[in-house]
Parts: C-alpha cells; structure tokens; sequence
C-alpha cells in the first residue's frame, strides 16, 4: 500500500514541494510474513523428521532425497 497526495497545495500552501509515493510499511504484513516464514521453518524441520521413515514418504510421493533437498531449503525461500 502506498500513500500519494497529488496535491501537495493542500498539505503545504507555503511551498510547493514534490511528495514521493513510497510504499508504507504495514506492521501486519510483517506479521503475516513472520508467520508464513514460521510455518516454513516447522514444515521443513517436520519434513527432515520424516524422511527417516520410506513407508510415511511413500505416502506423500517423495523420495528420501527430496524430502532432504526441500527440508534444506532457507525459510524464506
């Protein structure tokens, strides 16, 4: 989400000044990231726990292999 104000008239009469447009930083945002990026890091460490056993990876059509590679693979990846 952005903040942009076309008419900088009204926020500073006495100056004419170009307002940027940046995107604001919204605290629930990096909520909602930190909890995606945690979700990630407990499936993956779950996933590292599985690969141990062929019978549950043959459930989830994965060889020992790539439960491994996946269960590596940084968080926020």
């Amino acid at each position: 989400m952005s903040t942009c104000f076309s008419d900088t008239n009204l926020l500073l009469p006495s100056r004419r000044i170009r307002m940027d447009c940046r995107p604001q930083s919204n605290s629930w945002d990096l909520l909602r990231r930190w909890r995606r990026w945690n979700e990630r890091s407990r499936q993956r460490a779950a996933l590292r726990n599985l690969a141990e056993d062929k019978h549950l990876l043959d459930d989830l059509g994965l060889s020992r292999q790539e439960a491994l590679d996946e269960a590596d693979r940084p968080f926020w990846d």
